[in-house]
C-alpha cells in the first residue's frame, strides 16, 4: 500500500502525528511519505503560513483565542468558510504532485490538506480515499465542512461532539492519536538516564513547552529550581524556540543538574528517564506522555483547543491541571508519591493506546481494498 501523509508546518503536533504514521507504516511493510502541502505551492508559502501561525500563538495568544472562537461560530457543515476557499488555492500543485507520485490512500493529520482534498474530490479531480486524523481532544472548527472518507478521533467519548457538529457517525473512528513506535514501549529508568546523560540518583523533572516553546518557562524554571529538593535534576525541552533556549542558558546554565535542550528527537527516552513532566496540554505531547505512563502536570494552555485537551485529561485523572506556578509545583511534588503515580498511570493506560497508528493503518488498508473491489 502506498500511503501519502499530508501535513502543514503550523506547530509540530500535526507533523509528529504524520511522522508516527509514516514510521509505523514502514515497519509494517508499506510505502509511506509525508509532505508539507503548503510546500508544494513553494517554500515561501509554507514559511508564510507556518510563520504566521507560530508567531500569533507565541506573541498574541489572546488574538489566537479570538480567532479560534470566531472560527467556532462561523464553522458549519452547511456552508464553506474562508479557510476552505484559501486552501483550495493549493489544489493545482497538489494534483501535480499526485500525478507524479500516485498513492493508494491519503492520511491528513491537519485540517488544511483535508480542505484542499475536499475541493479536489468534489470537483471529481481525484477519487482516492482520504482519512483525516484529529490531533486534539475536541472537534476543532471547520472539520465539519470537509468531506473525507473517514475521521480518526482520539477517544470514543468524543463521538457525540463530532456528530453534533455534522460529521456522520458512520465516518467516525475513535482509534486514538498516533505516536511514534518509541512511545509504545518503556526503557528501563536507569538505562534511559545513562543514555540521556542524567544522574542516576534523585528525581528527574521534565519541563516541556511544546515544539514552539510556548509560555514563560523561564519564570517557572526559576521557581522550580528555588523549591526543588537537593539532588533533583531538571530537564528543559525548548523545542524550536531558539530565543527561549538562549534565555534559559543565560539564566540557568551555571545551575547544578540543569539540562537545557532545544528541539530533540529523543523525547521518548527523556520521558523514560524522568519522574514527572510539566507540559502545556498540546494534543500530541500529552498523548505521548500518557503513552509512556509518566505522571503529568498540565500548565496553562494556549487558549483554544488546548483548553479542551486540559479538561479531557484532567477529568479522567490522566494529568493534574494547575494554573499558577505554585499549584503546578505542588502537583508535581505530589505525583512523586507512589500511589498517586500509579493511579495516574492506570488512567493513562485506560484512555490512550500507544499502538493506535497500527489501527489507523489497518483502517486505511481496508478502505483501499474496498475501493478496489
Amino acid at each position: 500500500m502506498k500511503i501519502l501523509v499530508l501535513s502543514c508546518n503550523t506547530g509540530e503536533g500535526h507533523n509528529a502525528a504524520g511522522r508516527a504514521m509514516v514510521e509505523w507504516a514502514r515497519l509494517l511493510g508499506h510505502e509511506a511519505e509525508m509532505v508539507d502541502m503548503m510546500g508544494l505551492a513553494g517554500p515561501r508559502v509554507s514559511k508564510m503560513v507556518g510563520g504566521a501561525y507560530v508567531e500569533t500563538v507565541r506573541c498574541a495568544p489572546r488574538v489566537f483565542h479570538a480567532l479560534y472562537c470566531a472560527g467556532g461560530k462561523l464553522s458549519s457543515s452547511e456552508r464553506r468558510s474562508p479557510v476552505y476557499y484559501a486552501n483550495r488555492l493549493v489544489a493545482e500543485p497538489l494534483l501535480r504532485y499526485l500525478e507524479k507520485h500516485p498513492a493508494d490512500v491519503i492520511l491528513s493529520p491537519h485540517l488544511f490538506p483535508a480542505e484542499t482534498l475536499t475541493y479536489i474530490k468534489e470537483k471529481g479531480l481525484a477519487s482516492l480515499p482520504v482519512l483525516a486524523v484529529s490531533t486534539d481532544y475536541t472537534c476543532i472548527p471547520f472539520w465539519e465542512e470537509t468531506r473525507c472518507d473517514g475521521y480518526v478521533i482520539p477517544h470514543p467519548a468524543l463521538v457525540e461532539e463530532y456528530a453534533a457538529r455534522g460529521i456522520s457517525r458512520e465516518k467516525l473512528y475513535p482509534l486514538g492519536i498516533p505516536v511514534r513506535p518509541e512511545f509504545a514501549h518503556r526503557e528501563e529508568r536507569s538505562r534511559a538516564r545513562a543514555l540521556c546523560g542524567l544522574p542516576q540518583d534523585g528525581n528527574a523533572l521534565l519541563v516541556m513547552g511544546g515544539s514552539m516553546g510556548f509560555g514563560k518557562i523561564h519564570l517557572f524554571v526559576r521557581e522550580l529550581l528555588r523549591r526543588r529538593v537537593p539532588g533533583d535534576s531538571v530537564v528543559i525541552v525548548c523545542g524550536s524556540n531558539q530565543r527561549l533556549k538562549k534565555t534559559l542558558e543565560r539564566l540557568f546554565s551555571g545551575e547544578d543538574r540543569v539540562f537545557i535542550l532545544g528541539f530533540t528527537r529523543e523525547v521518548p527516552l527523556y520521558m523514560d528517564a524522568c519522574d514527572v513532566i510539566f507540559t502545556k496540554p498540546g494534543g500530541l505531547t500529552s498523548t505521548e506522555a500518557a503513552a509512556k505512563g509518566i505522571p503529568m502536570v498540565h500548565t496553562a494552555p494556549i487558549p483554544g483547543c488546548e483548553t479542551a485537551n486540559l479538561q479531557f485529561f484532567g477529568s479522567r485523572g490522566m494529568s493534574r491541571p494547575a494554573r499558577t506556578i505554585e499549584e503546578q509545583l505542588k502537583a508535581g511534588r505530589e505525583l512523586l508519591e507512589k500511589s498517586r503515580r500509579e493511579a495516574m498511570t492506570r488512567a493513562q493506560q485506560a484512555n490512550v493506546d500507544p499502538r493506535s497508528a497500527v489501527k489507523i493503518l489497518e483502517l486505511a488498508e481496508k478502505m483501499v481494498q474496498e475501493r478496489q473491489e
